[in-house]
């Protein structure tokens, strides 16, 4: 054959070879029940992977004949969703909290000191001891304590306690000191309580609790990574595969840059930047930051407290005392922020708990958003909402952001603290959904578990872990399995303008899925908060997978 024929030859034998040959990919997973979470709510029962993205979804037996993958996984017809996404957490202090001491359950005062004492008899080299979760709301004197007892058993060393809520701690006299605080004085959205000589007796609220924890010793960065590591793989055990940190310091964000640089986390993060004024300027020059893992576009502001610390601030007097709580700062100072945010390319979102800084939020949001919709600005918590003030999340456009074991958690004490009218308008899911169109399922980790099916199970149930109270409460604002699935994948991603790449299964999408033991969408409520978590999946590589053990 002369050289023209050979050239011949040869492309017909290679076109004959690339028409037979399957395409190469990276993963087949298949014989699946696949909850896709698309528009349609579909399912199917497999897909194909390549380079961390999913490629192309469909029945088993054809995408096994269509492609030769390097890993075939056969899930025995187990339960896919999207990988669960977080929308509101605290990732460094679940990673610092597992290094203190757990007060979370404690039924008395009494039971703080007794672990606090064995805390510091397994660990007598610390510096500080630091604890959190405890809640007076669950002993039988619902008072907050006072520094007296733990000056009695630890004279000599500092003691910082975090509330469960995070918006209240109690230190001891030995840690006032490390602070200077030695007297009360004003403290802008915070207190400094005292006792009857007028001096502090321990509890400190909100931004009063800064004074005591700026002199608490930081993690060193290797020391940094270790912890966070070890909270992710908790993360990763129950299904999430991203998760919103909602208010880091510059401090705290840079670390997560070189941690995820150097490839040292899997997990996805959304970080939000803590809104104070050189934040606000530091972030605004350097402009918004996306990577593969981790994304930097959002602001965080913090309007009010707790209701169960009585800092959430109300438009009426507390039910139980004679307070309204408090603004953590001035109208005018939220205005300024604001304003100056609504002029830059970044998302703002703000803590609201209270019915009164829920409305000053929304009415300042309302005042400088130009295009609601499109800027997704996010009110986090939206707790109690005056009947007036649930139309403007559609007026404006504005994003609810709940966290539905807030409510489960709440409910024993949450009427005492507002009485039973507002108590309607508080935990109203279904309603914020409705007026809104979604919502962004979050756990507030680690106020509450990290489990987002715990949270799944708190927004369809609305009943705690032993199914309490028959019936459910205030059942008239639960939300659908597709509604909460919806919240805690798609709809999350979407509050974090990420839609169009993850928070559902479909062609194009990261592949981030989890595997569970049972399905969610039909298993009965009490069996929802044990369901079991087989496989997470992050870019088509396995982060977690449960030991047969």
């Amino acid at each position: 054959m002369n050289l023209k024929t050979n050239l011949i030859f040869l492309f017909l034998i290679s076109l004959f070879i690339s028409c037979t040959t399957n395409k190469q990919i990276d993963l087949i997973v298949y014989n699946a029940k696949v909850y896709t979470v698309d528009s349609l709510f579909s399912t199917v029962e497999a897909f194909a992977v390549n380079n961390g993205v999913i490629v192309e979804l469909g029945d088993s037996q054809d995408l096994l004949n269509k492609y030769d993958a390097k890993e075939k996984l056969d899930v025995e017809g187990k339960f896919i969703y999207p990988g669960f996404y977080d929308a509101h957490a605290h990732f460094f202090m679940l990673a610092e909290g597992m290094d203190e001491v757990n007060l979370v359950g404690s039924k008395s005062f009494d039971e703080v000191l007794e672990r606090l004492k064995a805390y510091a008899a397994a660990n007598p080299d610390k510096k500080w001891i630091i604890g959190n979760g405890w809640d007076q709301n669950l002993w039988e004197v619902k008072d907050f304590p006072t520094k007296d007892s733990l000056d009695k058993y630890f004279p000599n060393i500092p003691i910082y306690l975090t509330r469960v809520d995070y918006h209240a701690a109690l230190a001891n006299s030995s840690a006032l000191q490390k602070a200077s605080l030695d007297s009360a004085y004003f403290v802008e959205g915070g207190v400094i309580s005292v006792n009857e000589e007028g001096l502090p007796d321990g509890i400190l609220i909100d931004n009063a609790m800064q004074l005591v924890q700026s002199h608490i010793p930081k993690q060193q960065n290797s020391a940094l990574l270790k912890i966070l590591r070890r909270a992710q793989d908790s993360l990763l055990s129950v299904g999430l595969t991203s998760i919103v940190d909602a208010g880091l310091t510059k401090e705290q964000i840079e670390s997560l840059k070189i941690f995820y640089n150097e490839d040292s986390l899997a997990i996805r993060d959304y970080a939000m930047v803590l809104a104070n004024e050189q934040s606000v300027k530091d972030y605004l020059r350097s402009g918004t930051f996306e990577s593969d893992r981790l994304t930097v576009r959002s602001f965080k502001l913090m309007a009010d407290g707790a209701l169960g610390s009585r800092g959430a601030c109300l438009l009426h007097p507390y039910h139980d005392a004679p307070t309204n709580g408090f603004l953590l700062q001035s109208p005018e100072e939220f205005d300024k922020v604001i304003k100056r945010l609504a002029n830059s390319n970044f998302q703002v979102n703000t803590h609201a708990i209270g019915d009164s800084a829920n409305r000053i939020i929304l009415d300042t949001y309302g005042k400088y958003l130009k295009d609601g919709k499109k800027r997704r600005w996010r009110i986090e918590h939206a707790q109690i909402i005056a009947p007036n003030d649930f139309d403007k999340f559609k007026e404006f456009q504005i994003i609810p952001s709940v966290q539905p074991t807030h409510a489960t958690s709440d409910m024993y004490w949450a009427e005492d603290r507002i009485g039973p009218d507002r108590i309607k308008g508080a935990y109203a899911y279904k309603k914020l959904l409705e007026e809104y169109g979604l919502l962004a399922l979050g756990s507030d980790f680690p106020v509450e578990h990290y489990n987002p099916l715990y949270g799944f199970h708190a927004a369809v149930a609305r009943v705690d872990k032993v199914g309490f109270p028959e019936g459910g409460f205030q059942m008239e604002n639960a939300i659908t399995r597709e509604q909460a699935l919806r919240g805690m994948t798609i709809w999350a991603a979407y509050s974090c303008f990420q839609e169009k790449k993850r928070g559902s299964i479909e062609k194009g999408k990261d592949a981030d899925f989890v595997i569970l033991e049972d399905d969610i969408m039909t298993a009965p409520n009490e069996k929802l908060r044990d369901v079991k978590t087989l496989r997470t999946v992050i870019a088509g590589q396995t982060e977690y997978l449960r030991s047969n053990k």
